[in-house]
C-alpha cells in the first residue's frame, strides 16, 4: 500500500505549514506574548508526529528504489538478500501509509483550539441540576488529569445544588479532539438525594463542546448586529458583586443567541469573554447548518454531535455507564465520574477512525 497523489499533496502542504510554524517559534518571544507562543507550540506539537511519520515513509520509498536496483545483480546471494529486504521495506512502507491515513482521517483543525464546555440541566428538576453539576466536576477532573487549564465563564446554580447551567473555557493540547464526543444528552438513573421514598429517577443534562473561533473563521460581528446589556453579578465574589454592574449579556439579534459572562471583576474582560463565547456559538451554528446538508452520510457510529441526541446513560445502582453510539457498556461508573474518561473516549476515537476508513463518514 502506498499513498495516493492527493494525500501526498496534503502532506506537503502540512509540512510547509509546520516549517513556517517552526520559524515563527524560533523568532517568538515567549515572555512577551505567552498566548501566541502557547498557540504556536500546540500547533507545532500537533503537526510533528505526522511530519516525522511522513519522513519515515519517504525514507522507505528511497530505500526501496535502491534495493530494486540490486535485483538485477548477477550474484544470486546479493539478489536473494535484496529480494528479502525489499519485502521487509514494502511491508514497512504499507504500515507507514496505513498509519498516515489513520492520522489524517482523525485530524480536525478545530482540535488545536481552546473550547467552551457548556453543561445544562434538562428534564428532571432539581436532580437534573445536581447531575449537571456532577458532569461538570467530572470534566474538570479529567481536564486536571490531562494538564489542561479550565476556568468558569458563567454559571446559574440550582436551588438544591449543582447547576441549571454552567459554562467553562478549557485550554490544553487535544482538548477539543478528546471532548468533542461529549456533545449530546446525558441521562442519569439513580435515587436522588432529594427523594424521600428511595425511588429510582431518570433525569438528563445536555453537554455542548464548542471550539473557540479564530480570525481564520471570518466571523465579523458588527456593533449594530448585537445588543449589550450590563447587570450586577451574582454568586461568589464578596461585596464587589453587589456594587458594580460588571456582568455582561450579549444578544445576537439575527440568530437570537444570547451569552453571559460574570466571572471577571472587569466589565471589559467580561465583555471580551462573552464575545468570544458568542463567536463560538455562531461558528457552531454555521457548522450545524453545513452538517445538516449532508446528514444522511454522517449518521456514523459515534453520532453527529447533535445535542438533541441521547448519547450516554449513567446507571448508579448498577455502577454502569453505557454509550449508545457504539453500544459500549462499562461497569466503572464511579471511576468515570472521578474523571477517568479515557476508557470511553479512546473507544469512541477508535470507532470513528474505523468508520472513516470504511467510508461511512465523509
Amino acid at each position: 500500500m502506498s499513498l495516493d497523489k492527493k494525500t501526498i499533496e496534503n502532506l506537503e502542504r502540512l509540512i510547509a505549514d509546520h516549517r513556517e510554524i517552526e520559524a515563527q517559534l524560533s523568532q517568538s518571544d515567549a515572555a512577551a506574548d505567552q498566548d501566541s507562543y502557547r498557540d504556536l507550540s500546540r500547533r507545532y506539537n500537533r503537526h510533528r508526529p505526522l511530519v516525522l511519520l511522513y519522513a519515515e515513509y519517504c525514507k522507505c520509498e528511497s530505500d526501496i528504489a535502491e534495493v530494486r536496483a540490486l535485483l538485477d545483480d548477477a550474484d544470486p546471494e546479493i539478489k536473494s538478500a535484496a529480494d528479502e529486504e525489499l519485502r521487509a521495506l514494502s511491508e514497512k512502507l504499507g504500515d507507514c501509509a496505513t498509519r498516515i491515513t489513520e492520522m489524517l482521517l482523525s485530524r480536525d483543525e478545530s482540535d488545536v483550539r481552546c473550547i467552551f464546555l457548556e453543561v445544562r440541566a434538562g428534564t428532571g428538576g432539581d436532580e437534573a441540576a445536581i447531575f449537571a453539576g456532577d458532569l461538570y466536576r467530572m470534566y474538570l477532573r479529567y481536564a486536571e488529569q490531562r494538564g489542561w487549564r479550565a476556568e468558569m465563564i458563567n454559571s446559574n446554580e440550582g436551588e438544591h445544588g449543582g447547576f441549571r447551567e454552567v459554562i467553562a473555557r478549557i485550554e490544553g493540547d487535544e482538548a477539543h479532539a478528546r471532548l468533542r464526543f461529549e456533545s449530546g444528552v446525558h441521562r442519569v438513573q439513580r435515587v436522588p438525594v432529594t427523594e424521600s421514598q428511595g425511588r429510582l429517577h431518570t433525569s438528563a443534562a445536555t453537554v455542548a463542546v464548542l471550539p473557540e473561533a479564530t480570525e481564520d473563521d471570518d466571523l465579523d460581528i458588527k456593533p449594530e448586529e448585537i445588543r449589550v446589556d450590563t447587570f450586577r453579578a451574582s454568586g461568589a465574589g464578596g461585596q464587589h458583586v453587589n456594587k458594580t454592574d460588571s456582568a455582561i449579556r450579549i444578544t445576537h439579534l439575527e440568530s437570537g443567541l444570547s451569552v453571559e459572562c460574570q466571572s471577571e471583576r472587569s466589565q471589559h474582560r467580561n465583555r471580551m469573554r462573552a464575545m468570544n463565547l458568542l463567536k463560538a456559538k455562531l461558528l457552531d451554528l454555521r457548522r450545524a447548518e453545513q452538517s445538516a446538508q449532508r446528514a444522511e452520510t454522517r449518521r456514523d457510529m459515534v453520532g453527529g454531535g447533535d445535542r438533541s441526541e441521547r448519547i450516554r446513560t449513567y446507571n448508579f445502582p448498577q455502577d454502569r455507564i453505557t454509550d449508545h453510539r457504539i453500544q459500549l457498556t462499562l461497569y466503572h461508573l464511579a471511576k468515570c465520574m472521578e474523571g477517568d474518561l479515557d476508557m470511553l473516549i479512546d473507544k469512541l476515537i477508535e470507532a470513528e477512525r474505523a468508520a472513516r476508513l470504511a467510508g461511512d463518514i465523509t
